[in-house]
């Protein structure tokens, strides 16, 4: 074989070569990227957890102050807060949900508080079987009480298209739509409404229902493992593009 044929069969293979190394670099930028994606991510759900944290163990504020705050910062997630006012128990509105792998209802019951305007709160959790209130007659609190709980944020939207629509016919609801729970409950004309909820703490209620304190935090933070895991394939990626390398370096050339 002369040196003309030599160099058309070599070429060929070079490109590839070359080829391969390029797409390996860029894949190994691609999965640096991405764990760095995930670190950033980490540190954002630890930023997240420790206000959270710090929030709920913070004394409780007042409505007034809460209110502030989220007119400032749309934000009063977990805010502890003392509001005071009379339960509408017939305006009740029934959030599907499971408590200690029971399944029942959240009960948000309408607080008219001392300024005329309304609060949603979520007084906390009954069974399947006593949705009906009457199954429960002693923890509907006539008059005026205190409650101390959390702060909820309202939700913009339905969280995702999955979910089944509300049931108003039935007073059944999937997911926490605040203005269509308040327009639902027999508030009277030209209600003014709190714009978040307040969950109940775990204080009792007479009768034993509904149970409070059910507030959930769960907030998965797996960010560490993706990033090990994107790392780590970048790495194993770099050895093999490496060992490729110095395989081509150490070939015989003819």
């Amino acid at each position: 074989m002369n040196g003309t044929q030599e160099a058309s069969v070599k070429t060929p293979s070079r490109g590839r070569m070359w080829l391969a190394g390029v797409l390996g670099i860029a894949a190994m930028a691609v999965l640096l990227a991405l764990g760095t994606w995930q670190v950033q991510r980490l540190h954002w759900k630890e930023s997240l957890l420790a206000t959270i944290d710090q929030r709920m163990h913070a004394a409780p504020i007042s409505l007034t102050e809460a209110e502030r705050l989220f007119a400032q910062t749309g934000d009063v997630d977990y805010v502890p807060v003392t509001v005071t006012g009379s339960f509408l128990h017939e305006g009740e509105r029934h959030f599907l949900a499971t408590w200690k792998g029971q399944a029942g209802f959240f009960v948000y019951t309408p607080l008219r508080l001392e300024d005329g305007h309304f609060l949603l709160v979520n007084r906390g959790f009954v069974p399947y079987g006593m949705k009906d209130a009457s199954s429960r007659a002693e923890g509907q609190v006539p008059g005026t009480v205190s409650v101390t709980g959390l702060a909820r944020n309202p939700l913009s939207e339905k969280p995702s298209g999955m979910m089944p629509d509300n049931d108003l016919a039935k007073n059944v609801f999937y997911w926490k739509d605040r203005d269509v729970m308040a327009a639902s409950a027999g508030l009277p004309s030209g209600y003014a409404l709190v714009p978040f909820f307040v969950d109940a703490d775990a204080a009792p209620n007479p009768g034993g229902w509904p149970v409070g304190g059910v507030t959930l935090i769960d907030l998965p933070n797996n960010h560490l493992q993706y990033a090990v895991t994107w790392y780590g394939l970048a790495a194993a990626l770099a050895g093999v593009l490496l060992v490729s390398w110095a395989g081509r370096r150490r070939s015989p050339r003819r």
